[in-house]
């Protein structure tokens, strides 16, 4: 039993990958999962397709790496956060599609706590503000909203749970339901400083207790897989939400230590330890992977438009005919020429918090050509990340600590050697590129190879992580503080009212 098996979870696909004992990849299986968008706003997905796919990936990734059950250690879980099911019981079967985090059909909801001036107590408990993107509010708009639920939860006949119990209960033929800290710190109903259901909050939202399942660290055993599923029974020993999974796959185990993941949109999150800092800049607390009962904790930032500005330039613009063109084509010039993008093309996220913002392009000259609109393209996305890496070490130093020494890196966008040696002079730290990018599975492996004996402790997957490459800063403190303040003129344009 040499291997660890991570099911990954997510927005767009149902991934699983299998990796050895020094974390490298042997083999991935992946099935794209459809999105359902019933009206504008709302984005649903098909509980029951993510799991028969997600079982199907892990059955294809053994097949593919030609081992068995009997190979595998352990199995970590991964996921997309927030994104609620509920289900019966008795049946297994969900009473509606899963409601996807990017679902907004709550924000009704939403204002009627801030107006009943909740929002300092949710703050407070859970490290969040009150939003539609969590998980509390999608459960009550379905206890609300589908015929025959808020009965059949008050019976006791009903669980919910975010993406990984789902899975979880789907791997023990209905036998456990739980799910871990990091998920649970993302529903807006935990209370991240006892790791318990907040009964407060519960009650505010009118949700009854008897839905909520157990709530265990993201390092330990959660359930063994029923029998049946693979030819021997699994322990599932790893339990995480996608970007704290990441930040544990970063090795990010420490106060102060960061990663940055550049997907279609950029998810920051700095490492606090144990102590609960609320952010006085614009950013969210939210509970880091857990190796333990006691608490830790994270910083997060999201930057909504990331490498969907490179998307846009494909098929919005038709500038590049894919997104592998615009590093050479944003070389081709050597620098964006006087031109600012801010890709507010859906608001502002972290530090700015605009939802009215819209995207704007500023700077344009008869020299201007699509080359420096590329390049300002890729530009944006490293300075949005700087805004939201300067106001976590703001947030940072003001609780006593140390601002950000270095920045790993991972997702997609993170392959572009111009927008990460960018952002390496905005920030003036070293931004660093690990071996293995897939750090979100990983995350979820360490768990597991944590709480099942594989590894020792988490020093033993220090050493494990490696990096690829490590770009350091070329451009003065004084010029990377100019373009700094380039941006954020460009910003105050976009926020105009």
């Amino acid at each position: 039993m040499t291997y660890l098996l991570a099911l990954d979870q997510g927005t767009s696909s149902s991934r699983s990958i299998v990796f050895d004992r020094d974390s490298r990849i042997v083999a991935i299986a992946q099935r794209e999962l459809p999105q359902i968008y019933p009206q504008p706003g709302w984005v649903e997905h098909d509980a029951v397709q993510i799991w028969t796919d997600q079982l199907a990936t892990a059955r294809d990734v053994l097949a593919k790496a030609k081992l068995t059950a009997k190979d595998i250690h352990a199995i970590g879980i991964t996921n997309q956060r927030e994104t609620t099911v509920v289900w019966n019981r008795k049946t297994g079967h969900p009473v509606h599609h899963a409601i996807v985090w990017q679902d907004r059909r709550a924000e009704p909801l939403c204002a009627r706590l801030r107006e009943d001036g909740m929002a300092g107590a949710i703050q407070e408990k859970t490290g969040l503000v009150i939003d539609a993107y969590f998980s509390g509010t999608k459960l009550r708009w379905l206890l609300d909203n589908v015929p025959g639920v808020r009965a059949q939860a008050e019976r006791g006949d009903l669980a919910f749970g975010t993406v990984d119990s789902w899975l979880i209960w789907q791997l023990t033929a209905g036998k456990v339901h739980a799910t871990d800290v990091s998920n649970a710190s993302r529903t807006m109903l935990f209370n991240v400083h006892t790791n318990q259901w907040d009964a407060d909050l519960l009650k505010a939202l009118d949700i009854p207790a008897s839905l909520m399942p157990e709530v265990k660290p993201s390092s330990a055993h959660f359930a063994d897989t029923a029998a049946g599923l693979f030819d021997r029974s699994l322990p599932i020993g790893g339990v995480a939400g996608d970007q704290q999974s990441a930040l544990f796959g970063q090795a990010c185990f420490e106060a102060g230590m960061a990663k940055n993941t550049y997907g279609t949109g950029c998810f920051l999150l700095m490492h606090t330890g144990g102590d609960f800092q609320p952010s006085h800049n614009g950013l969210l607390v939210t509970s880091a992977a857990q190796t333990s009962t006691k608490p830790q904790y994270a910083m997060e930032g999201s930057v909504f438009v990331g490498g969907a500005v490179v998307q846009w330039l494909r098929d919005g613009l038709k500038a590049i005919p894919g997104s592998a063109h615009v590093q050479a084509l944003a070389e081709s010039v050597p620098d964006a020429g006087g031109v600012m993008m801010v890709p507010a093309f859906t608001g502002l996220g972290a530090p700015y918090w605009d939802a009215e913002a819209r995207g704007i392009i500023t700077g344009l000259t008869r020299g201007t050509t699509v080359a420096h609109i590329a390049r300002a393209a890729l530009e944006s996305i490293a300075y949005q990340s700087a805004a939201l890496l300067q106001a976590m070490s703001r947030d940072a130093v003001a609780a006593g600590g140390m601002p950000v020494a270095e920045l790993r890196v991972d997702g997609g966008a993170c392959v572009n050697n111009l927008l990460m040696q960018f952002q390496a002079d905005l920030l003036g730290i070293p931004v660093v590129r690990p071996e293995i990018t897939e750090t979100t599975a990983l995350g979820a492996a360490y768990l597991a190879g944590l709480s099942t004996g594989f590894y020792s402790d988490v020093s033993e997957l220090s050493k494990l992580w490696r990096v690829e490459r490590r770009f350091l800063p070329t451009l003065s403190r004084g010029k990377a503080s100019e373009a700094m303040a380039r941006w954020e003129r460009a910003v105050r344009q976009a926020t105009a009212s």
